[in-house]
C-alpha cells in the first residue's frame, strides 16, 4: 500500500486559489478513479474535481469555506501502489504526452487532472484571509479493495448532457456513447429515453427555494421576517470576481448609452413558425436567439462594435470573430460565459448553443475557459419582468446590449394606435473607441433585425 496526495490543481488561466464549496467524500470512503471528490469555487466558476486515484480516503485538508492555494494538499488517498501510477487508467482522451492523472508527492510529480493545467513553480502566490484547519485524519485502516465490474468503464459526457440525463432520470452508466472516444451525446440519452426500461430512476424533482430564505449576490440569506438585524456576506469567489470586474470597468471605461424600442411582431411570428418545423424539433427557440443573431449581424456591419481599448498600448483592438457573452444568473451569482465564434452560427446552431450555455450555468459547472475572451455581450433582463437596463461593460469589451421584456404595448400604425409586441433595447459602450454615431447605427441595425428577422436572415 502507498499514500498518494492530491494537490489542488490550477483549474485554468493561472488561478492561484480556490474556495472549498462542498466535500463529496469523507475520511474512510473508498473512491474510484475520476469519482467526484470536491466542489471548489474560483474567482470565475465552480468546478468539480474528480479523483486521480482509486483507493481509500485517509485525510481531507480544509473545511467548507476555506480558501486553498494551488499546490497545497487537498486529499490523501491510500492506494495499492499500482493505482498510484496506473497510466493505463487515464481517460482515453488524454494526450500521450500528458502527465499521469496523479502521482504521489514522494515521487516528485505534480498531480494533473485531465483538462486542467499545472501552476508554474515561480507563479506569484497571493492569498486572501484563510482559516487554518488541521487535516481530518482517520485511524489508519487497510484500504478496502476497489471492486470493478469487468464491463465497467468511465462515463464520458459534457455537463449539459449530464444535466439532461439527470433531469430525465437516465443513468449515464447504462448509456452507450456514440461520440468520439465513446463520448455520450444528447442524442444517446434521447435514445435511452425512448427505450422503455423498468430500472430507470425517476426524474429529479425541480429544486424548491425555502420560504425562509432568499437569494442575494449568489448566496442564501434569511428572509426579511426571519433573518437577523444585520447579516454579513463574505466577498469571495464569483461575488468577488463580479465586484472587482465592475469597479474596474466603471472607473476605467467612460460609459455612454443609447436605447430604442422596437416592434417585434416579425420575431414572434418567425419563432412560432419555426417551432413546428422538424428541423427544430427538441430545440428551444426564444426571442434571445433572434437577438443574439441580430447582435452578431450588427458586428459584421459595424466591426468597431466588436472592439476593446488597450490602454497600456494605446490601441483599439477590433476583432473579426464574436465571442458572444451571455450574462447568466446562477446559484453562485452573476457570470458571463460566452459562445465562441457566435457570428459563424445559423439560427438553429445559435439556439442550441444558447440552451447549452444556460443549462451548464444553472448547473454550476461553467468552466473558467468558457468565460475567457468575451468580445461582445448581451444581458437579458426580460425574464425578470423588467423593461430595460443600462448595464456596466464587462472588462475588455466595447459594448453590451440589454434586452427588456417582450410585451404588448401601444404602437402607432399609420393613424391608429394598436397593441403590438415590442421590446426595449439599450446599449452601453466604451466611449473611448465607440462614438455616438456608431453606437446609434448599431442599435438601430439590431432593432431592424428584430422587427423583420426573416428578411434579415435571408438577406444576410
Amino acid at each position: 500500500m502507498s499514500e498518494s496526495i492530491f494537490l489542488l490543481p490550477d483549474v485554468g488561466e493561472g488561478l492561484v486559489e480556490a474556495e472549498i464549496v462542498a466535500w463529496k467524500v469523507a475520511v474512510g470512503d473508498v473512491v474510484t478513479l475520476n469519482q467526484p471528490l470536491v466542489d471548489i469555487e474560483t474567482a470565475k466558476a465552480t468546478v468539480e474535481l474528480p479523483s486521480p486515484y482509486a483507493g481509500t480516503v485517509t485525510a481531507l485538508h480544509g473545511a467548507v469555506g476555506d480558501v486553498m492555494t494551488v499546490g497545497e494538499p487537498l486529499v490523501v488517498i491510500e492506494t495499492d501502489g499500482a493505482t498510484a501510477s496506473a497510466p493505463a487508467s487515464a481517460p482515453a482522451s488524454a494526450p500521450a504526452s500528458a502527465p499521469e492523472a496523479g502521482a504521489s508527492v514522494g515521487a516528485g510529480r505534480t498531480p494533473v487532472l485531465v483538462g486542467y493545467g499545472v501552476a508554474e513553480d515561480d507563479a506569484p502566490v497571493t492569498r486572501r484571509r484563510r482559516r487554518t484547519v488541521a487535516p481530518v485524519v482517520a485511524t489508519p485502516v487497510a484500504a478496502a479493495p476497489v471492486a470493478v465490474e469487468p464491463s465497467s468503464r468511465p462515463v464520458r459526457s459534457t455537463p449539459p448532457v449530464r444535466l439532461y440525463a439527470k433531469q430525465h432520470g437516465v443513468d449515464l452508466a447504462t448509456v452507450t456513447g456514440t461520440g468520439r472516444d465513446g463520448l455520450i451525446t444528447r442524442d444517446d440519452v434521447a435514445r435511452a429515453l425512448a427505450t422503455p426500461t423498468p430500472t430507470r430512476a425517476p426524474a429529479a424533482p425541480a429544486p424548491t427555494s425555502p420560504t425562509s430564505t432568499t437569494r442575494f449576490v449568489g448566496r442564501e440569506i434569511e428572509s426579511w421576517s426571519t433573518g437577523p438585524l444585520e447579516e454579513r456576506i463574505p466577498v469571495r469567489g464569483v461575488l468577488r470576481s463580479m465586484a472587482d470586474a465592475m469597479v474596474q470597468s466603471a472607473f476605467q471605461a467612460p460609459h455612454a448609452a443609447v436605447w430604442v424600442r422596437v416592434e417585434a411582431t416579425g420575431t414572434v411570428a418567425l419563432l412560432e413558425a419555426l417551432r413546428g418545423r422538424p428541423a427544430f424539433a427538441g430545440v428551444r427557440l426564444s426571442p434571445l436567439t433572434i437577438v443574439a443573431l441580430a447582435v452578431c449581424d450588427a458586428a459584421r456591419h459595424y466591426p468597431g462594435l466588436n472592439s476593446s481599448f488597450d490602454a497600456p498600448a494605446q490601441e483599439v483592438v477590433v476583432r473579426r470573430r464574436v465571442n458572444l457573452g451571455i450574462a447568466a444568473n446562477t446559484p453562485r451569482g452573476l457570470i458571463v460565459p460566452n459562445i465562441k465564434g457566435a457570428d459563424t452560427l445559423d439560427l438553429r446552431a445559435m439556439a442550441v448553443a444558447l440552451n447549452e450555455l444556460v443549462e451548464v450555468a444553472r448547473a454550476g459547472t461553467t468552466t473558467p475557459e468558457a468565460m475567457l475572451n468575451t468580445t461582445l455581450s448581451i444581458t437579458n433582463v426580460g425574464p425578470f419582468a423588467v423593461d430595460g437596463a443600462v448595464p456596466i461593460l464587462p472588462p475588455g469589451t466595447g459594448a453590451i446590449i440589454a434586452v427588456g421584456q417582450l410585451a404588448k404595448r401601444p404602437w402607432v400604425v399609420g393613424d391608429d394606435v394598436v397593441a403590438r409586441p415590442t421590446v426595449d433595447l439599450s446599449m452601453s459602450f466604451d466611449h473611448r473607441q465607440i462614438d455616438g454615431a456608431l453606437a446609434s447605427a448599431a442599435i438601430a441595425h439590431i432593432g431592424r433585425f428584430i422587427t423583420d428577422p426573416a428578411a434579415a436572415i435571408i438577406g444576410g
